[in-house]
């Protein structure tokens, strides 16, 4: 009890301290508050705008593995092209014998795409729609919310038939009353009966692909439209989703490449003619680019914060003369050395945390600004850490201001 007693009246020192000398509080506040909030305003835009990015790639779908000709090549130096130009694509026959053999899978698709498509119906159209071709996997690899209707059986997959899933825009724009699924549409003057249609997703952060923009066909389907006779030029991608079980996806990896070389006869000493490209990598070359922004935002912030703490342990010093002949009173009244530090390390604290609620606060009323499709969150993660930026920087600040009171002689500080 008597400790905290003690801690209550170094607290009440310190605000009365404070609030005696309202304009130098003022001042000292300013560097601590523009530190904190610069620090916090950059994590909190970076944090937010990572988080935009990270979800506009949803539709690169998770813990999958991309088999495809071309590999990534996200900042490993100068991308040797020349050198993937003769692989061959993956084919249909390689996906019916990775779906026949994978044993570390959740789920297998192969499909392909054609962007920029006008599809017809009736004296209504729509442009830029991206037509995909898949298979009966594709729902259980990335997701197709299905809106109304129902997805492809195997029957349909199987023989190529022309039906189709409609994504909101194109449902939107070819049937403006409603009632798509049963009816016709017509792909390069060939007819489609809609068999579902797919819920609004929205316009994403980068701009990049949704559902909205796509139409669905069975992936044969899609060949005898635009590849009957010959496969020439086809461009396509098998995607296989891990099991959560296996941590990095070590496993199915390994399974992948064993049966991409068996399948394709590449001998032991010869180096893969296919890539296995993982979705993730994509994210997280953008978390670097995001991680480098961040410790920009710490040197800007930190000079701030810098300035701002040698301002208060300057007014500390100022704190400790100006209160010299109170010191000596209260240690020759029986006052610890112990209570005279925690009454000045209390209020560098003080002045610290209160610059920091004030930048915090200035950052949060950013929040509600709007930045188009871009929603800043001020996360509880930044607040601890704005907080506990400003406790270090007032504990480095005050300690050594506070251990000289605290030091000084009874007789010798009444005197002055």
């Amino acid at each position: 009890m008597i400790i905290l007693r003690l801690i209550a009246e170094s607290f009440r020192f310190a605000w009365n301290a404070l609030r005696m000398n309202v304009l130098r509080t003022l001042l000292s506040l300013l560097g601590v508050t523009i530190g904190i909030f610069l620090i916090i305003g950059v994590f909190t835009f970076v944090d937010s705008l990572e988080n935009s990015v990270k979800n506009s790639l949803n539709f690169l779908g998770t813990n999958n593995i991309n088999i495809q000709k071309w590999p990534y090549g996200f900042g490993e130096g100068p991308y040797p092209w020349w050198k993937y130009l003769r692989r061959p694509q993956p084919a249909y026959a390689e996906f019916e014998f990775l779906q026949e053999k994978l044993k570390n899978s959740e789920a297998i698709t192969i499909f392909t795409m054609r962007g920029g498509m006008t599809i017809k119906r009736e004296s209504n159209s729509t442009n830029d729609i991206t037509l995909l071709g898949v298979t009966f996997g594709h729902k259980d690899v990335y997701e197709i919310p299905i809106k109304e209707g129902r997805y492809f059986t195997k029957q349909e997959i199987k023989a190529g038939r022309n039906v189709a899933i409609l994504g909101h825009r194109a449902s939107k724009e070819l049937f403006p009353n409603g009632g798509e699924v049963g009816k016709e549409i017509k792909v390069k003057g060939m007819k489609y009966y809609v068999i579902a249609t797919i819920g609004e997703e929205g316009e994403s952060f980068l701009g990049g692909p949704t559902n909205d923009e796509n139409i669905y066909i069975p992936y044969k389907s899609f060949l005898n439209l635009y590849y009957s006779g010959t496969r020439r030029g086809l461009e396509s991608i098998i995607t296989v989703k891990g099991k959560d079980e296996d941590i990095g996806l070590v496993e199915l990896e390994g399974e992948l490449r064993g049966l991409m070389r068996r399948k394709r006869g590449i001998r032991p000493k010869e180096e893969d003619n296919f890539a296995l490209n993982r979705p993730e990598a994509i994210v997280n070359f953008i978390g670097g680019v995001f991680d480098a922004v961040s410790i920009g935002g710490w040197f800007i912030g930190g000079f701030s914060i810098l300035i701002g703490g040698f301002g208060i342990a300057n007014i500390m010093f100022v704190s400790v003369r100006e209160r010299t002949n109170i010191i000596g009173i209260q240690k020759s009244l029986g006052a610890k050395n112990y209570f005279i530090l925690f009454q000045f390390l209390f209020e560098s604290v003080f002045l610290c945390l209160l610059g920091a609620l004030i930048g915090l606060v200035l950052v949060y009323l950013i929040t509600f600004i709007p930045f188009g499709s871009l929603e800043l969150n001020l996360s509880i993660s930044n607040i601890a850490m704005g907080i506990g930026v400003a406790t270090a920087i007032g504990i480095i600040s005050g300690i050594i201001p506070a251990l000289l009171a605290s030091r000084l002689d009874p007789v010798i500080a009444i005197r002055s």
